[in-house]
């Protein structure tokens, strides 16, 4: 990336988003015109329900990464907290905008962009998101994007916390796909006094409208259960986070105490392979 286009942000990324697909879309056509493939054993069913993340939707409810059905609703309105990193407000530098950044829109979100070099380190994880337009028949919500940010295992904030100024690792956008999936690799946040651990994110309608945080049609959070906190913190580099989360609970928590059922992550591994997250993110657009 050319250093002249880091200030571009969010719209240099989309450029380049939009001119991959086209030499996408160009390939393909060649593939098509000059090979017949036999497209009848390609097991395409087993590819597609991998893709899927194991989700389905229909018109009355989807299902969670455990294939548990639940209402198809929309996800509940929450606070952004003091850190969200969208041009909404200031840290001792000024304005902090990650949608500004180019190099933003990501997957896999653990190291900063835009010049800075810090990596975050902690157990590896996956989030995976199955938007869904509640207002639609919950259909899969195709195109939606989604900024994403949290803490890392020490509780810090990047662009916001002592030594973090100027990092801006564990925060990225994405966009949904056709099937309404989208997902980030990251590290397992840790605890800090005073709130659940949890992960916060804002939704957009397209990928086009991500750069303007007054664009956002929802802003929530989700969490983990609790028997995968406890494994988690027992882990090296995340003591911190064990005392601290003892704590704290849903009951107490200034988010979750009014209930988590649609908040509520969905976890499969451990900490040594890496663990995975879904969540059923119910949105009206």
């Amino acid at each position: 990336m050319r250093e002249q286009d880091h200030d571009r942000g969010l719209s240099a990324d989309l450029d380049r988003i939009l001119a991959q697909r086209a030499t996408r879309r160009q390939s393909l056509r060649w593939l098509v015109a000059g090979v017949s493939l036999p497209l009848a054993g390609c097991g395409g069913g087993a590819d597609r329900a991998d893709a899927n993340f194991g989700i389905t939707t229909s018109s009355s409810d989807v299902a969670t990464g455990s294939g548990t059905p639940v209402a198809c609703s929309v996800i509940p309105e929450e606070t952004a907290g003091p850190y969200p990193g969208d041009g909404s407000n200031h840290n001792a530098k000024g304005v902090v905008n990650a949608l500004a950044l180019a190099g933003i829109v990501r997957s896999d979100i653990r190291a900063s962009v835009a010049g800075a070099s810090g990596v975050a380190d902690g157990i590896p994880l996956t989030i995976r998101l199955q938007m869904v337009n509640v207002g639609a028949g919950c259909t899969p919500a195709a195109g939606a994007a989604v900024y994403l940010w949290h803490c890392t295992r020490e509780g810090g904030y990047s662009m916001y916390s002592d030594g973090l100024l100027d990092e801006n690792f564990l925060r990225g956008v994405q966009e949904a796909d056709s099937q309404g999936q989208l997902a980030f690799t990251t590290v397992f946040p840790g605890c800090y006094d005073g709130r659940m651990p949890h992960v916060h994110f804002e939704v957009y309608p397209s990928l086009a409208k991500a750069g303007n945080a007054a664009n956002r049609i929802k802003t929530s959070q989700f969490t983990f259960p609790l028997a995968t906190l406890n494994e988690a913190y027992a882990t090296a580099g995340y003591a911190g986070s064990a005392a601290k989360l003892a704590r704290i609970s849903y009951a107490t928590d200034m988010v979750f105490a009014d209930g988590v059922g649609l908040q509520m992550a969905s976890v499969s591994g451990n900490p040594v392979q890496g663990y995975v997250v879904t969540l059923n993110v119910g949105i009206s657009l």
